[in-house]
Order: structure tokens, then C-alpha cells, then sequence
């Protein structure tokens, strides 16, 4: 089955929350110009590529703060622009044994495309084709400061897995949650950003990323971007 196939059927999936207009007075006075959103909730789904490709997707928060999907796109593992999902290419099979790794990330950018906030996951597996035999998961964060000891900053985090050996799935999950006080609200009290970020490793050697955002206020133009490699 070629990738293109794959794709179509659903290789690729995400659902949101449609945000509601936050009502402006309590905005921070640098805000109120814009329309704000409130309690944007997106959650998305990636099957793991081909080896040696990444596959992302980016949200943008549209007018009347509705989610807009952009396309899932194919690239290669280092980044490079261009291919999109549907390229000619076949999809990656399971193995019977040996490891593998599979890294996702999910980050918040503004409408000037500055990133606020990211979390990221890296997984290793030992599968045998019967059962998965070992799984090591690390996740860090990242976060935007400003000058004068400002910006984001990371509130908490923290990350688990249900099953470490001798398991058909091992569900790994990580996540991080941010808070904000600097130039665009000095009360802190406006932004918040969380992330969580899900890992299924399977015995047959393959895989899948979920992810889930929760944004406190946003605002048009601010956008997530996933991916899972």
C-alpha cells in the first residue's frame, strides 16, 4: 500500500474544541486591541512514519477561535521542507525484533511564529515480534524568556508508562504545564499552556504519538505545531 493510500485511510487524525470569544476587559492592556480565546482545547493523532521520514501537522487559531487543520505533511527525518504526505513512498512494516526509537514533539507558537512553549519525548523499545521487552522514556521542555527575568516558565512536568517488559503495548505519557507573567501580562494570571503527549510502542515493533493541548487564553493567528518521527 503506498503512503498516499495510507493517509486516506486514516493515517492521520485530529479533533478540536471550538474556543469561545473571551470577553476583553480583563485582558491585559496590550491585548485588548485583538480577539482573545478562551480555553482552547486540540488534541491530534500520528501514526510513525516510514524510517528516516517525520511527519507534522500545524493548528491555527482562525477567526471566531476556530481550530483551521493544515495538511500533514511527510518530510525527511532532518527537517527539510517539501514532501508531503501522499508522497510516493510505502509505509513503514512491523519488525520481529531488535529496537527502536520514535520521537514526537508538540509546541505553541504566537502569530509572530515565536515559540512559547514545547514539550518533547523521545522513546526506545525492545520488541520480539511477541512482547515488548524493555522501554526507556525521556522528555524535556522548552519555553520562551524574555529580558528582566520574564516570560514563560515551566510550572510542572513530569512523565510515566503502564508497562516497562513483558507487555503486548506499552503506553508512555508525558506532559508539562506553563504559566506566564511578563510584557504582555504583568499579573501572570492570563496565559496558561499545557501539554500531554502520548506514546504507544507495540511487541510487532510499531508505533503511534497522541497529543493534547490546553490554552487558557489565545488568540487569532497563534498556532500548534506536532510531529512524530
Amino acid at each position: 500500500m503506498t503512503l498516499a493510500a495510507t493517509v486516506a485511510a486514516g493515517l492521520f487524525s485530529l479533533t478540536a474544541v471550538p474556543a469561545s470569544a473571551a470577553p476583553t476587559d480583563g485582558a491585559p492592556a496590550g491585548s485588548r486591541d485583538a480577539q482573545a480565546c478562551e480555553d482552547v482545547k486540540l488534541t491530534g493523532s500520528l501514526a510513525v512514519p516510514p524510517a528516516g521520514m517525520a511527519v507534522r501537522q500545524q493548528v491555527t487559531i482562525g477567526p471566531d477561535c476556530k481550530p483551521r487543520l493544515g495538511p500533514a505533511q511527510l518530510v525527511p527525518k532532518s527537517g527539510a521542507e517539501g514532501a508531503a504526505a501522499g508522497a510516493d513512498s510505502t509505509t513503514s512494516g512491523a519488525v520481529a525484533s531488535g529496537t527502536r526509537q520514535v520521537r514526537s514533539w508538540s509546541e505553541m507558537y504566537d502569530c509572530c511564529n515565536i515559540r512559547m512553549t514545547g514539550l518533547y519525548t523521545t522513546s526506545g523499545w525492545d520488541a520480539d515480534g511477541t512482547a515488548v521487552t524493555g522501554v526507556s522514556t525521556d522528555a524535556t521542555q522548552e519555553w520562551n524568556r524574555e529580558p528582566w527575568n520574564a516570560g514563560w516558565s515551566l510550572k510542572s512536568s513530569g512523565k510515566g508508562a503502564d508497562c516497562l517488559t513483558g507487555c503486548a503495548v506499552s503506553n508512555n505519557e508525558a506532559h508539562a504545564e506553563f504559566s506566564y507573567q511578563g510584557i504582555f501580562d504583568p499579573s501572570g494570571a492570563w496565559y496558561a499552556n499545557s501539554h500531554r503527549s502520548y506514546v504507544t510502542l507495540k511487541a510487532d515493533g510499531t508505533a503511534s504519538c497522541r497529543f493534547e493541548v490546553e490554552l487558557k487564553h489565545s488568540f487569532i493567528g497563534w498556532n500548534w505545531q506536532h510531529g512524530c518521527e
